[in-house]
């Protein structure tokens, strides 16, 4: 169930409560009993899964390619491992 925050506009009184999108918004304040305003924020999104990258939408020849000529590769000679990439050097001066 979705948290909303609601504040006061007599005595200010800012205070968070759990509702159903089914349930009515509060409007007294429980402190004074005065009307209370539904407060908006950002919402945080959370993309998980494959799909979400930003280079998922973009036609690349050259990526398509040496994906699947890396994997072809490896088939054909088993013993042989790609080389690692160089790790950058932690004691590179700013």
């Amino acid at each position: 169930m979705p948290t909303y925050s609601y504040r006061c506009t007599e005595c200010g009184n800012a205070f968070d409560a759990v509702q159903a999108f089914t349930d009515d918004a509060l409007t007294q304040c429980p402190s004074c009993g005065g009307r209370l305003r539904k407060l908006y924020s950002a919402v945080g999104v959370t993309f998980n899964g494959s799909g979400f990258y930003r280079t998922d939408s973009r036609a690349s020849a050259a990526g398509s390619s040496s994906s699947s000529g890396s994997e072809g590769g490896g088939a054909s000679s088993p013993g042989k491992a790609a080389p690692a990439p160089a790790a950058p050097s932690a004691s590179s001066s700013d």
